[in-house]
Formats: structure tokens, sequence, C-alpha cells
């Protein structure tokens, strides 16, 4: 499989949320929501969007309280938690560091920020999401919470930390020209229309089973005589390409009628 990240209607729309930040007028403005199902590539899309920008990216843990959150952000920022004693002191070393690699990055016009994974593990909690806020207000970056579907209710629950979210992006399943745009980008062997609507149909737009099937039609073309027009459908009948994620059981393309 290519390794090529694929721009889809979701990457773009996440985009699109963070130059709205960039261009914000009240500084303090700098959530940004990003909620969906799992499979759908946000973490793809965050990860990339990190490695670009040189950003801080965490993942919540179900036992995380405020001190275990300082902790694990130090420790991301290369710097040893037990080397400092007191809860102040550690905020402010987040503080500074993460005031001198977002100094580093509008240098090299990069936008920094931090980007905290499965937020729906910890939304409900008032001393995190406290502590989260302060971060953000005080250096007025880019600050990215991800979660799969209670994240904004929880939020709700905090008005002071919501309102300074208005930037939601809500991921939602692939449309076919974005399962055509997957497959063209990844798949090692052309693909007809036909099985790319298929593919598209059977995945529901979830780009993790998508890219199950180009794994399995990619194995199937390699080793088949295919023409110019790409795998279709009757030359991959009866072979299984993707599983069913609620079922669990294996899809097979179906012979002609």
């Amino acid at each position: 499989m290519k390794p090529t990240f694929v721009e889809t209607s979701n990457v773009r729309e996440f985009y699109a949320s963070l130059k709205k930040v960039n261009e914000r007028g009240a500084d303090e403005a700098c959530l940004v929501v990003v909620d969906g199902q799992p499979g759908l590539g946000k973490t793809t899309t965050l990860n990339r969007w990190v490695t670009q920008t040189g950003s801080v990216y965490l993942r919540a843990q179900v036992g995380w309280d405020y001190n275990w959150f300082i902790q694990e952000l130090l420790s991301e920022l290369s710097v040893d938690p037990k080397s400092i004693r007191g809860k102040r002191d550690r905020f402010a070393r987040v503080l500074s560091e993460l005031s001198e690699r977002a100094e580093r990055a509008a240098f090299q016009d990069k936008t920094f920020g931090v980007v905290i994974d499965e937020c729906d593990l910890v939304s409900s909690r008032k001393e995190i999401m406290e502590g989260i806020r302060g971060i953000s207000d005080l250096r007025h970056m880019p600050t990215i919470l991800v979660g799969m579907g209670k994240l904004r209710d929880n939020l709700r629950r905090f008005p002071q930390i919501e309102s300074r979210g208005p930037n939601k992006v809500a991921f939602k399943p692939a449309t076919l020209q974005d399962a055509r745009a997957l497959i063209d980008g990844r798949c090692e062997v052309p693909v007809a229309d036909d099985l790319v609507h298929f593919v598209w149909q059977r995945s529901r737009g979830y780009n993790r089973e998508i890219l199950d099937a180009i794994a399995h039609i990619e194995r199937f073309g390699l080793r088949a005589d295919v023409d110019e027009g790409g795998v279709t459908m009757a030359d991959m009948a009866r072979q299984a390409i993707m599983t069913d994620r609620t079922t669990g059981k294996e899809i097979f393309v179906p012979e002609a009628a």
C-alpha cells in the first residue's frame, strides 16, 4: 500500500477550522473540538498535523487526574516531571516549554499546538478541563480536543471552556469521492468504478474498512492479470474484501447477477 496521505473532506474541514483559529478575533477562542466515530481518520489526520508542525500529542487515559495530566505533558515536552517539585512549578515549566516551542514554530511559519486525543475519557473532570483551559488561555495556542461522541455534551457542563471552542469539526463517513480518492491514493493497482462503489457501500464510509479493502484488492491485483480499467467486481467475485465491524465476519464480493 502506498504511504500516501490522502486529503479527504474531513481533512479539509479540519484544516479549515485551524484557519479560523488563526484568524479569530478573541485570543482565548483557541479550542478546537474534533469528534466522530472510530475509524473515520481522526487520529491519522491529527498525527500528521502534529508531525508537520512539531506540536504536542497526548492520549488521555482512564485514570488521569490533574497531576498525571501535567506529568504526561511535561514528559512529551522532554522534561522529567520528577525533576520539578511542586504543582505550581510544574505548571510554570509547562507554560515555559510550550512558549519556547510556539515561538520556534512561528519563526518557521508553522502553527504549534497541543492535541489531546481520547478526550472523552476526561472531559467530565473539571480540574483537568480547567487545567487545559488555563494553558490555552495563557498561551493562546490551538488546543485540539479529540473525542468520539460524549465530548461536546460534557463540555456544555463547563460554559467557560465550551465558549472557547466555537470551532467544532465532526468527522463523518467518507463520501464516494473520498473513497475514490483513498483508493487511488493508497492502492498499488488500479480499481474499477464498480468495485470502488461496492467498497464504499459496504464500508459505510469508514476509512478503516476502506483501507482493509485496499489491502485485499492489492493482494489480488498484484498476482492477477488486470487490464487498464482496473480490478472489477467480476474479477474479485467470491473473494473476501473486508471485515464487517458489526459482526466480525468477512465481506465477500458477490458474483454478477
